[in-house]
């Protein structure tokens, strides 16, 4: 069953955990005893609904604040396709987490507090699904019961939203927007009588009926080799496959490919997915590819399309977002993990970004630190072959290791 992977943001009290509990709860997707734990925290405190906001937030932290932290995974299914929800926390100490969240997403859910319209963490949310090429946004604008269903409110934050959109650097990016009231599932599931002048999909239909061409990158094939295997048993003395993760594109058995970085051409032979042989692999499978040729294919390596080559460097451009509680230095150097790939990159210059309002400081800067955004130049001890991250997402995009501590310093997507 087709699989659609949701990131959800919105500022504190907007209401995400519980639109996400209401999603779960109207759809069928609640066991029983967390449904009834629901029923039994709901009354403890008192409450005359259900809190559906406790079907999301998991840590200790989360339930007393009311707020999310951590990046939460739900996953629930229609007849129609599965969904993985990652929901991320909206405060901007969290973006780190945020960005993190929903970097492998495939469509994104903005909340808004029709009351409160859109703010400055509302135009920050929206900065990050533009920086990752999100295409499919749906701004839930939530809390129409608190502003009698007004069509004026939801119709003024369409326009903020709007203007939001045309600053940004996307512009295929495509915005449904949908007033709603989490907490009494209006819009959600189930229509809503209550705001007739609304004539739009609900937020369960809009997800369902996203046609799949408008969901899957269309970018060149890019298979990186995680690993040679040559299992020297009788049976398959012969065999030498490759193994990795397909991006991009769909790769078929007599395809001409390239093998990076040695240039050595070769064709397609089998593609392997356990003990079955496929004439076709689609992006997103992982597989085992045979050449044709007998040809040196070592792990690290890229097969790619002939023809379809990535650019080669050993200087990037980068939009970079900092992770590590140790600020990145201009002159600092990392470990930079490209795929299967490591090289040394030391950084050249940094100049921060205005998450708010998509600008650029005037002056280049010198360091960045925990969860701010910056473009940063890189330079490598060694070439990469990349796409720019608004060509191929995968290979378009990077971590940062710190050297001295090993932990994730950064995630940088290449713009050049």
């Amino acid at each position: 069953m087709e699989v659609l992977k949701i990131a959800t943001a919105g500022s504190v009290d907007d209401g995400k955990s519980t639109l996400i509990g209401r999603i779960l709860y109207d759809t069928k997707s609640l066991t029983e005893d967390k449904l009834e734990a629901i029923q039994l925290s709901s009354a403890r405190k008192g409450l005359d609904y259900l809190d559906f906001s406790l079907a999301t937030d998991g840590l200790v932290a989360e339930r007393e604040q009311g707020i999310t932290i951590d990046v939460a995974h739900i996953y629930f299914s229609t007849p129609h396709r599965s969904y993985i929800i990652a929901d991320t926390p909206g405060h901007i100490e969290y973006t780190r987490n945020m960005v993190t969240g929903a970097s492998t997403s495939q469509a994104s859910i903005i909340l808004v507090d029709a009351r409160n319209g859109v703010i400055e963490q509302t135009a920050r949310h929206f900065y990050i699904n533009n920086l990752l090429r999100i295409k499919n946004i749906i701004v839930a604008v939530n809390k129409m019961d608190l502003v009698d269903f007004s069509e004026d409110k939801f119709n003024q934050i369409k326009e903020d939203i709007k203007k939001l959109q045309s600053a940004g650097t996307y512009k295929n990016q495509q915005i449904t927007f949908i007033p709603i009231s989490a907490l009494h599932g209006d819009n959600v599931v189930e229509s809503s009588e209550r705001i007739s002048w609304y004539s739009g999909e609900t937020l369960m239909d809009t997800l369902e009926n996203m046609q799949a061409e408008d969901i899957y990158e269309k970018a060149s094939a890019r298979f990186p080799v995680q690993t040679v295997i040559r299992p020297k048993t009788e049976e398959y003395h012969d065999f030498r496959g490759y193994a990795g993760k397909l991006y991009g594109a769909h790769l078929s058995v007599g395809d001409a490919v390239q093998v990076l970085p040695s240039g050595t051409k070769s064709t397609v032979k089998e593609i392997h997915f356990f003990d079955d042989a496929y004439q076709k692999a689609k992006a997103g499978s992982s597989i085992t590819i045979t050449l044709v040729d007998d040809i040196n294919v070592s792990r690290g390596d890229m097969i790619v399309k002939d023809g379809e080559l990535p650019q080669v460097s050993k200087e990037l451009k980068a939009t970079v977002c900092w992770m590590d509680k140790s600020a990145l230095r201009v002159g600092g150097k990392y470990h930079l993990q490209h795929g299967v790939h490591t090289v040394l990159a030391k950084i050249g210059g940094v100049q921060l970004l205005d998450g708010a309002n998509f600008a650029k400081n005037d002056i280049n800067d010198q360091t960045l630190t925990l969860n701010q955004i910056g473009e940063v130049q890189l330079k490598l001890n060694q070439p990469i072959y990349f796409d720019r991250f608004s060509d191929n997402k995968e290979n378009g995009s990077f971590i940062l290791i710190d050297a001295q501590t090993n932990t994730t310093a950064g995630v940088g997507f290449i713009s050049g």
